[in-house]
């Protein structure tokens, strides 16, 4: 709780600082768009959180939100198939991909860190030599596909839910109850605190890890989706650049620790919305669009930074109190 209500105080001390600075910032047309980038970034951060919780890590998301960007509109325009084929497709792909990755981390035992870095390279190759690097998109068909991405749910005259943030929302139920609220969640975390205590203890730590990277890799097959439809003329070579650092920025600022065992999915929500408010504050305010990484990396390690003295303080006090 403590955590989630830090992250929660950073959310509002930016919205409440950008909107003071910038009232343009508080329009409905400006948190409408803020509400959508984060549930494009808030789907891909939550899949990452399940394989952080494990203890590991997952690389390979921005490549693979690449080469589904680019697969699935040259399925649909450059090879006609129906929608549904499509889907299933790009689905069935991305469960293979996490399936492999949690058969290469638990079967064969390398590194998590060095099966998605390979995941990386590899995939972002796949995207650009089976498009021969060339842009791909939609055009002008497919509009109810799109409006998957594009889509608002009206609340007032004025204002709509994007959709992208109403599915992150429900992807977010949905994960917090297999988390919380479901043994296989109470697995996950336990070999995430210690693995071979998991498998001493009679939990299947192999098909456990493996679950949390297929749940990695179906999530940024969605986002991948998504994000296609909703910017129409995806490019190979940069489509999910750095969405991995995003998702897993996303998930350690809401909470999860790279340890593993830890973490929270309203904390990963809250954390993906702050980097996505950041993002939006940046450009509002007028600051250098070439300052967005380092503001972000620094407040990014503030806020860890802050959350590991606030732990410290606390097993102090907890230790004297003992005394």
């Amino acid at each position: 709780m403590k955590k989630l209500a830090g992250i929660s105080g950073l959310f509002l001390a930016v919205f409440v600082f950008t909107g003071v600075l910038e009232p343009n910032f508080l329009t409905g047309y400006n948190l409408q768009n803020t509400l959508r980038w984060t549930g494009l970034f808030g789907i891909i951060s939550v899949g990452t959180a399940f394989v952080i919780i494990t203890g590991g890590i997952d690389l390979s998301v921005g490549s693979v939100v690449g080469l589904v960007g680019v697969v699935t509109p040259m399925l649909l325009v450059g090879l006609g198939w129906p929608v549904w084929l499509t889907l299933v497709m790009v689905l069935a792909a991305v469960l293979l991909i996490g399936f492999v990755h949690g058969i290469l981390v638990t079967r064969v035992n390398l590194q998590s860190f060095v099966v998605t870095l390979c995941g990386l390279l590899i995939y972002r190759g796949l995207a650009r030599w089976i498009t021969g690097d060339q842009t791909q998109g939609f055009g002008m068909a497919f509009d109810g596909l799109r409006q998957l991405a594009i889509g608002r749910i009206p609340v007032t005259h004025s204002f709509g839910l994007p959709i992208p943030f109403v599915i992150l929302l429900v992807l977010a139920v949905a994960s917090a109850v297999l988390l919380n609220c479901t043994v296989w969640g109470r697995y996950m975390k336990a070999l995430g605190h210690n693995e071979e205590a998991a498998r001493f203890s009679g939990i299947n730590t192999n098909r456990m890890v493996t679950f949390a990277y297929i749940i990695g890799a179906v999530t940024a097959g969605l986002g991948g989706l998504l994000f296609a439809l909703d910017v129409n003329s995806v490019q190979p070579a940069a489509q999910g650049s750095f969405y991995e650092l995003y998702a897993i920025a996303a998930a350690v600022l809401g909470g999860c620790s790279l340890r593993g065992g830890e973490g929270s999915i309203a904390g990963v929500v809250i954390g993906a919305a702050v980097l996505r408010l950041l993002y939006n504050a940046i450009n509002i305010l007028g600051i250098s669009t070439q300052l967005e990484f380092a503001i972000i990396g620094a407040v990014i390690l503030c806020g860890v930074t802050a959350d590991e003295m606030v732990k410290r303080l606390s097993a102090v006090r907890a230790l004297r109190r003992a005394t």
